[in-house]
């Protein structure tokens, strides 16, 4: 037998230029399309069940219990009868090739002379076929050496075929067998590449892009060598097989089989790499055209919600992705539950507040006749990864909601993670998205309507949000709403009512007590409510609440979510009238919001003092309680026009230009305007930027 060398060293596609151009020329493909795999996976399960076999008798043993599945399970739903029919008499003719004519042959040239006879194949084709061919004689001696002992019939044909001398001297034969296996497990597994190559999705491969043109380039080269090993493979398998059981392998041969192994294993690696190339290509193709399909969706009209809806949720066409969150069963239901209604999302990623929890279940508790439908759309980067404490907070998360959500995270694909970024300008703070019953983005954030009124904003659209605001003016209801009943009843009593803040437990002190001795001295009740400060941690807030508690100082609200909700709905405010166009020269509304806003960023703080609804005065700290120190001079005044006009002219009197106003906003992006002008003197305030973690 001729021995053809090969130089054992890294693969370089170069190389080969010279050895596979005949095999190139050979090749003439028809364009019908044929689907081997089939073909290849009984193969691989006869080289596998053949392999077996081999161990079976190296280490003594000749029971035989068949635990793996059969073909017939494996390719059932390839139509594998069919492919059978049109490939069974060239896979016969393969396999004469290769055991009879070619047997000891030159490598090269029979490897040329299989391609030639399968030019009109594929290359993934020829290089499964002319394994099939090889599987089918490797297997049926094997075969026979499994059952000879336990089969009459098999037991003469191994007589014949003298496998009872293969046996015998089998140890002897060994490194001849181990080296095969090792060619035979690296044939397979290119073998399995190159076919995936060819599964790869034709619309999004273009000869033009580098990873497709590469990696098609090398095909045929990988396939070349493929079939020469499995030539060099069915040589030495004739070898030791064929009656010649004193033949002993020289180390040449088994050099060359190692050396082949080598070399297979190099194309795979580097046909692994471009595969991956090629599969990131199409991932990133994929992407953009999901991406702007979801685009074309969201641009179009349509009868109902159900497309919208499905290209959120349930891209892969998988319908049933939603639970009732705090559902213990958690048993899947199908987005045709939002069907033509009003669905307002829920996006967050897996911080989502407890605050906002509790605010948002009280909102979805109370709709009552408002017919709408909540979704929680969790938003995760995958590309962080999915690992169990991000499992375990969307849990937790999921359990507390009485509405929809998704099964699980990553159900959301990532073009719609980037539409819900790009589109809708989510980044890290919840957004409620509104969609009508047709589908339509009525809102692109409705958070701030719901924080302000509640279910009273539903259909939560851009419009309602306008004639809601038309329809407000400054009042106490609006500053208060949704927190404290007691302040509702009051103004409907015509009380004095004050709502202070600050974070300063002696000042508090200070002005509370000043506050009541006014109050006496009017002979006249005014009912002290502590409003907290906005960026004040829940320690210290509860902290401030036990003073006041413990010394009678007035008022305040023992749930910290109260407090939250109250500057949160504030600045819910600021943005919403920030979005429409509103400032403080133009809108008086959003004037006072700003003013309240700004005392709260102050280091000290503040009062505003009403009367009924409408009737009103405020002031930061430093001047409140100075003004109250100095309530003699005039007192006289207050009695006789009331205590808040009295106090409001007397604090714009002892008002003086000098003054430092801060405004924090904490937001980001569409958030932060541009221009902030100052509520109390009118001038542009300046820009700083900062980072707060915690304030204890």
């Amino acid at each position: 037998m001729q021995v053809d060398k090969i130089n054992n060293r890294t693969y370089q596609p170069d190389d080969d230029s010279l050895v596979v151009r005949q095999a190139r020329e050979t090749h003439t493909p028809e364009s019908h399309f044929l689907n081997v795999k089939p073909i290849l996976q009984v193969a691989e399960d006869i080289l596998n069940q053949a392999a077996l076999t081999i161990k079976r008798i190296q280490h003594g043993t000749s029971e035989h219990t068949d635990t793996s599945r059969s073909s017939d399970e494996r390719i059932g739903s390839f139509g594998f009868d069919n492919m059978v029919e049109a490939l069974s008499h060239v896979i016969h003719n393969i396999s004469c090739e290769l055991y009879c004519k070619c047997s000891g042959g030159d490598l090269h040239q029979t490897t040329v002379l299989l391609c030639k006879m399968l030019a009109s194949y594929s290359w993934e084709a020829k290089v499964v076929v002319v394994l099939a061919a090889f599987a089918v004689n490797y297997g049926d001696v094997w075969l026979v050496a499994q059952i000879c002992t336990t089969n009459s019939l098999a037991r003469s044909i191994a007589i014949l075929k003298q496998v009872p001398e293969l046996m015998e001297h089998f140890k002897k034969l060994q490194p001849h067998f181990d080296a095969i296996d090792q060619l035979i497990k690296a044939i397979v597994d290119l073998t399995k590449l190159i076919v995936e190559f060819s599964e790869l999705p034709l619309e999004y491969l273009s000869l033009d892009t580098p990873s497709i043109s590469v990696a098609k380039a090398h095909i045929p080269a990988a396939s070349y060598w493929t079939i020469r090993a499995i030539v060099a493979c069915a040589n030495h398998v004739a070898n030791v097989t064929g009656m010649r059981y004193e033949y002993s392998a020289t180390t040449s041969e088994l050099w060359e089989l190692s050396g082949l192994t080598h070399k297979l294993i190099d194309i795979h690696g580097h046909l692994t790499s471009e595969l991956a190339s090629c599969r990131q290509h199409i991932s990133e193709m994929k992407y953009d055209e999901e991406y702007r399909n979801l685009i074309r969706i969201f641009e179009s009209s349509h009868i109902d919600n159900s497309k919208v809806i499905r290209a959120l949720l349930a891209p892969k066409d998988e319908t049933k992705v939603l639970v009732i969150g705090n559902d213990m069963a958690k048993t899947p239901v199908s987005i045709d539950v939002l069907r033509r209604k009003h669905v307002l999302l829920i996006i967050s990623d897996l911080n989502l507040s407890p605050e906002e929890r509790r605010v948002l279940v009280t909102v979805y508790e109370m709709r009552h006749d408002v017919q709408y439908e909540m979704v929680w759309i969790p938003v995760v980067d995958k590309l962080t990864g999915w690992q169990e404490q991000n499992q375990h907070k969307f849990a937790e998360l999921q359990a507390v909601m009485p509405w929809y959500t998704v099964i699980t995270p990553l159900v959301i694909e990532p073009p719609v993670i980037r539409y819900i970024k790009e589109y809708w300008k989510f980044d890290r703070k919840t957004i409620l998205v509104a969609l009508d019953p047709l589908g339509k983005v009525s809102s692109k954030n409705a958070y701030h309507m719901v924080w302000i009124w509640g279910n009273s904003a539903f259909p939560f659209s851009d419009e309602k949000e306008q004639a809601m605001w038309r329809a407000e003016r400054w009042r106490l209801e609006l500053l208060v709403d949704g927190i404290e009943q007691d302040i509702l009843d009051w103004i409907k009593e015509n009380r004095y009512i004050c709502v202070y803040g600050g974070d300063d437990a002696n000042w508090i002190r200070d002005f509370t007590n000043k506050a009541k001795a006014v109050a006496k001295a009017l002979s006249i009740t005014i009912e002290l409510v502590y409003a907290g400060k906005s960026n004040t941690s829940r320690k210290r807030l509860e902290r401030i609440n036990e003073v006041i508690d413990k010394e009678k100082l007035s008022l305040f609200w023992p749930d910290y979510t109260s407090t939250w909700f109250f500057w949160t709905r504030l600045e819910s405010m600021r943005i919403s009238k920030t979005r429409h166009g509103k400032t403080v020269e133009n809108d008086q509304i959003m004037k006072e919001i700003q003013t309240i806003l700004s005392y709260d960023g102050s280091d000290q703080g503040w009062m505003i003092l009403w009367k009924g609804a409408t009737e009103m005065a405020r002031a930061n700290g430093q001047l409140a309680v100075s003004t109250l120190n100095e309530f003699d001079a005039w007192q006289k005044q207050a009695a006789e026009l009331g205590l808040v006009p009295a106090i409001d002219s007397e604090l714009k009197k002892r008002h003086t230009p000098e003054h430092c106003t801060r405004l924090l906003i904490p937001g980001i992006g569409l958030d932060v305007p541009d221009r902030v002008t100052c509520a109390d003197c009118g001038r542009e305030m300046e820009k700083y930027v900062m980072f707060r973690c915690c304030t204890d």
